[in-house]
């Protein structure tokens, strides 16, 4: 059994999401529940449990005021939210489970199911670590982490060290300024989201790039652009426009 906590402000929230994991995820055991910051982190440290469902809108404190009181996590974290367009970013850039309220069924069984992998590698939660790094430092942006994350290991990534983005159907492959690459199982317009505030252009379907690793845009062979790792970059001809825009406001 995954033991669990339910923290929110609202009774109601926590008995809508007791009645949904009662009904739909039968390996769930809460095994407490609190309704402010203070609670939450007794909670935590009493019962130990495997994974938490933390509200992140709480008056006085929220839910990432309560995380900073822990040197280190042992448990998972599913955040559960109204929507709040920064904080769901960071979430996504370090690979954090996160629900929308109001809560669905299925959006709630594929996060349960996701996170019951990590709880049986029973290691540190270094994307909540670092999730925490990018909320402390927002407007930090050159020491952000991008998590991402193979079957194998999960790597935090500097967006400034990523050269260039390839699609190829639901897996993105990244190239990085040391001659690496690592492919991933998400589709790159998700990441055209997550990097586009770290100076990152979709330049073509199959192609995000790194606008500071740009050498330069050639004329020859209908237009493309010549990376630092010499790769030759395609240009869609709806992207040109774009593309010239971004490249000369980073030369002014």
């Amino acid at each position: 059994m995954i033991h669990t906590v339910l923290i929110d402000d609202e009774p109601n929230n926590i008995e809508t999401l007791t009645h949904l994991i009662e009904k739909h995820c039968p390996d769930i055991s809460i095994v407490g529940s609190a309704l402010d910051v203070a609670q939450g982190y007794d909670l935590i440290c009493s019962v130990n449990p495997d994974l938490v469902f933390l509200d992140i809108q709480m008056p006085v404190e929220n839910g990432f005021d309560l995380l900073t009181r822990f040197d280190h996590y042992d448990f998972e974290i599913i955040f559960v939210t109204a929507f709040d367009q920064y904080a769901i970013q960071a979430i996504k850039f370090s690979a954090i489970d996160y629900l929308l309220k109001p809560l669905q069924p299925a959006e709630l069984t594929t996060s349960v199911s996701r996170v019951r992998e990590k709880i049986k590698l029973k290691k540190d939660n270094l994307l909540l670590t670092n999730f925490l790094e990018h909320i402390r430092n927002k407007d930090n942006k050159h020491i952000h982490k991008l998590a991402l994350t193979t079957t194998k290991e999960t790597l935090f990534v500097s967006p400034d060290k990523i050269i260039r983005c390839e699609a190829s159907n639901a897996y993105t492959t990244f190239h990085f300024n040391d001659g690496k690459k690592l492919t991933v199982s998400k589709p790159i317009y998700e990441y055209e989201e997550l990097l586009a505030g770290y100076g990152f252009i979709r330049c073509h379907q199959s192609h995000l790039i790194n606008k500071n690793h740009v050498k330069s845009l050639r004329k020859e062979d209908g237009g493309y652009l010549l990376m630092e790792d010499d790769s030759r970059i395609p240009i869609s001809r709806g992207k040109k426009e774009l593309v010239l825009k971004n490249l000369i406001s980073t030369h002014k």
